[in-house]
């Protein structure tokens, strides 16, 4: 059976990524890609569906750590007769991908014991498992189709019943080092290699990245947490920041709201570019707009809200039915139906991104301004249609209040290219969009009787994304409807302290069941609160969120305050972007 999610941690080579248990196990793995098909998915069912455990025998206690500002994970355990660390991390990729677990005896002696069970295609096909010879070294392979897992360590046994168990005794001093490789099953592997300098080079690169980001903000460590985190998920090669490494990680346990997040949303990526740029970070920035130029390509009424890493577009949404599913949560979803929706929102905030590249860049690029002056044309044809959302509603199209006024985002990043940055396009024509828009928001999105602005033009609903309307410009943030709107918020979706999206039971989002408070929504009211000149209000829930980080810094998408439980996929990108902008938000407002 999965730990709870919050036991946890994140180990990636920035092409996939890996969840290690407190207990060892590593029960989540795709490879060779984010999206590509679980190997391990004991997270989803158990550990016949594949996991790779290293772990004492009998009873100890743990404590974990990552190793400086890096992605290297140690696991600390301790028993009556002994303590070990084990290290995991994934190496950067040449080709191919690696995952290392080295064990250390500390003091004393434990016994260890040690199962590898890799189940392909989510935990559906066993792979033939045998023992080879490569380099002169004995090693196990598993292959299934155009996946080849080859294992090595110390200790090579035969695999039995395609499994390789093992237990041994580790002493005081002992160093074994096992590591998991991939390569495509029709490539030919004479050598191994070494590991030892790549190790190094993670590390390195880790530590040397993370000494450029700020340290004039409050809890500065988990902003470097969460930055590290975000860069684990953008893939370095194709620039794709994926939204968490997980699929079908429920929002309630039990339920049907499981979805697969491992894909690349505009919405998000475009978000985090923007965390990436004001702590400084430019080389991701460009690598992200590559990715986005790419991706989009075409006509801009193809546009689509979400692309596989390498900026493919089908993404059809269906079941797997031999998976169980976490904690009994059906079904366990591949692929993303919210693939085709419309959401005017994403252009805004793709919008917003690009204009801040253009901001830290000495010349905009020309390919660049191509491509939004082609969706800027299309939004100003569809802009006034109603659509599924920021939140991919599967109920019934809506005038949501935050997509129109990302639209008046949109057209006014456009109207500042001109006038700042000396671009070329229609500016009068962006000029007269953007005040119509504006317009109506400020009239048929707010509620004149509640002083609030709604969820949509035909409800009294309040929806926690109206918090962002004043950061992105279109109100200030003490404006009195901001104020009023904070306060709605607060009296309608506030749970023990948290925020929630929206009430499910108004039936907009076309679901069954409830959803837990959403982490990311409660660091958009650290920064309504900063804005609005609740500065105490601010740093205090800010605080309590930064504390509700796992005990390595991270975060899953939604958090139940009656449990103390981590609830959703994980970690997850939205929550980590808006823990940076909320320390953003703070320092600018004098609450660093």
């Amino acid at each position: 059976m999965a730990l709870r999610i919050e036991d946890y941690a994140l180990i990636g080579d920035r092409r996939t990524a890996a969840l290690v248990g407190s207990n060892g196990s590593i029960d989540w793995l795709c490879l060779p890609r984010f999206d590509s098909a679980a190997c391990m998915a004991a997270l989803l069912g158990t550990e016949e569906h594949g996991h790779w455990q290293i772990e004492p025998e009998g009873d100890y206690e743990t404590s974990r750590r990552y190793l400086s500002a890096s992605s290297v994970l140690e696991t600390t355990f301790r028993t009556e007769t002994g303590t070990v660390t084990l290290t995991d991390l994934m190496p950067r990729g040449d080709g191919r991908a690696d995952l290392v677990r080295r064990i250390r005896g500390v003091e004393g002696t434990v016994r260890l014991c040690l199962q590898w069970r890799v189940r392909m295609e989510y935990g559906e096909v066993t792979p033939w498992v045998r023992r080879e010879e490569i380099g002169g070294e004995k090693v196990i392979t598993a292959v299934a189709g155009p996946d080849r897992l080859v294992l090595r360590g110390p200790r090579m046994p035969e695999a039995r019943d395609h499994t390789h168990n093992d237990e041994f005794d580790v002493e005081a001093g002992d160093e074994l080092t096992y590591s998991m490789t991939w390569v495509p099953s029709h490539s030919r592997l004479d050598e191994l290699g070494d590991l030892e300098d790549r190790i190094r080079e993670t590390i390195d690169k880790d530590e040397d990245w993370a000494r450029l980001c700020r340290t004039d903000l409050r809890h500065p460590e988990a902003v470097k947490r969460s930055l590290l985190t975000l860069r684990l998920m953008t893939h370095e090669a194709t620039g794709g920041i994926v939204a968490a490494p997980t699929t079908s990680l429920p929002e309630t346990f039990g339920g049907s709201r499981n979805w697969d997040y491992r894909y690349c949303w505009l919405r998000d990526a475009a978000l985090t570019l923007g965390s990436l740029l004001e702590a400084g970070y430019t080389d991701e920035a460009m690598l992200w707009r590559d990715w986005l130029l790419r991706a989009v390509a075409g006509d801009p009424h193809d546009l689509q809200v979400m692309y596989a890493v390498d900026g493919s577009r089908r993404l059809v949404e269906h079941e797997l039915e031999h998976l169980p599913g976490y904690e009994d949560s059906l079904p366990v979803r591949i692929g993303n139906g919210a693939v085709d929706q419309l959401q005017h929102d994403v252009i805004g905030e793709v919008m917003d991104a690009l204009e801040k590249v253009r901001q830290v860049m000495d010349e905009p690029d020309a390919n660049a301004w191509e491509l939004q002056k082609a969706l800027l044309s299309s939004l100003a044809e569809n802009w006034d249609e109603p659509d599924c959302g920021i939140w991919e509603m599967r109920g019934d199209l809506q005038h949501f209040t935050h997509s129109k006024a990302l639209v008046w985002v949109a057209f006014d990043r456009a109207v500042r290219a001109v006038e700042e940055h000396g671009l070329e396009g229609p500016v009068e024509e962006w000029r007269r969009l953007r005040d119509e828009v504006r317009e109506q928001v400020l009239t048929r999105g707010y509620d004149e009787e509640r002083g609030t602005f709604t969820q949509h033009y035909d409800t009294d609903e309040v929806d926690a994304s109206l918090l962002v309307l004043a950061s992105f410009g279109l109100v200030d943030g003490d404006d009195p409807r901001m104020l009023g709107t904070i306060k709605a918020v607060e009296e309608d979706l506030l749970r023990d302290g948290l925020v929630l999206r929206y009430r499910t039971s108004s039936g907009v989002d076309g679901l069954d069941g409830d959803e837990h408070p959403f982490l990311a929504c409660s660091f958009w009211l650290v920064e309504a609160y900063a804005a609005a000149g609740r500065l105490d209000d601010a740093t205090a829930l800010y605080d309590r969120l930064v504390g509700l980080a796992n005990d390595v810094g991270l975060y899953a998408e939604e958090y139940d305050p009656a449990t103390g439980r981590m609830v959703g996929n994980f970690p997850q990108a939205f929550s980590h972007l808006t823990l940076t902008q909320a320390a953003f938000a703070l320092a600018r407002h004098g609450a660093g």
